[in-house]
């Protein structure tokens, strides 16, 4: 199993120290979530809590992710970063490619690309882009980021994206592994036909076990129970040894705690310190990464 924490919400003063913290309490990997702006008005729910409200993300602070990861990256060494998730069908794949090939470059291989479409049709509406045909564009934009993070000429001609031969330079001298979140049974079978793994956002253990199968149905049917495939989750189980080794029989590769008392789903403003984020990373470290490995 490996352990991550999430750095989001929070006075963008704390990534650095706090990026510096995780790495040095052994954490193996940060998330970093993803949002573009906040609407005024909007009807739209939000499907990752129980009662579908989004009104505690009105005020709180989003960095952009490559921004973040690239200056958390800067000063670390050995810790990854993962997002979690960037919304991909509302950016320019084209644009993208270049930004994460670029991340992967400078920070050594230590980048996992987190995807999903995002659940609100506002997302799509001030970035100009059709609601519809979302899916479509989302399976475009991973086949357009793999061909061109991947080196040499690459070209493309589908329904949403058109462009001829191009080459980017850096690229990474690994892979991005692209990582499907959602828990709907299209970006399950997403996961399990094109992606290096799944995310899982607010769900319990017997909801990751239910979807877990699913997913090992669907890879079966396009033959690719062979290949390597993570799943990142945190449930309640997270947070005790005992806990961790349930998921981790199920197959959960990686699951995030050290979280300090602030709760960023709240209404309320982040008003603890930064040493108290510290000091909670390091009780999680001590009290359960310790006693699994």
């Amino acid at each position: 199993m490996k352990f991550g924490t999430a750095i989001a919400m929070i006075d963008p003063d704390y990534y650095l120290p706090l990026a510096q913290a995780a790495e040095a309490a052994g954490f193996d990997t940060i998330a970093v979530p993803d949002s573009i702006a906040y609407p005024r008005e909007s009807s739209n729910t939000y499907p990752y809590n129980f009662d579908g409200t989004r009104e505690f993300l009105e005020n709180k602070p989003f960095i952009e992710p490559t921004v973040a990861v690239a200056a958390m990256g800067a000063v670390t060494s050995t810790i990854e970063f993962h997002t979690f998730v960037v919304k991909l069908p509302i950016r320019n794949p084209v644009v993208y490619a270049k930004e994460i090939s670029s991340l992967a470059v400078m920070t050594g291989n230590r980048f996992v690309f987190g995807v999903g479409s995002s659940p609100w049709p506002d997302d799509y509406e001030i970035t100009n882009l059709p609601w519809e045909g979302r899916g479509r564009r989302f399976d475009e934009c991973i086949e357009v980021i793999r061909g061109l993070c991947g080196g040499g000429y690459f070209e493309f001609h589908g329904e949403c994206y058109d462009f001829p031969a191009i080459k980017m330079l850096p690229v990474p001298t690994e892979p991005v592994p692209i990582l499907i979140g959602g828990h709907g049974d299209v970006n399950l079978r997403r996961a399990a036909r094109i992606g290096d793994g799944w995310m899982s956002a607010g769900d319990t253990i017997e909801g990751v076990t239910e979807k877990l199968a699913r997913i090992d149905d669907h890879r079966a049917e396009y033959g690719r129970t062979s290949e390597r495939f993570d799943v990142y989750a945190t449930t309640m189980e997270s947070f005790s040894a005992d806990g961790v080794k349930r998921l981790e029989d199920l197959g959960v590769t990686h699951t995030s705690g050290g979280f300090s008392g602030f709760n960023p789903y709240g209404a309320e403003a982040d008003s603890e310190s930064l040493q108290d984020k510290i000091d909670a990373l390091n009780r999680y470290a001590d009290e359960v990464i310790a006693k699994v490995r």
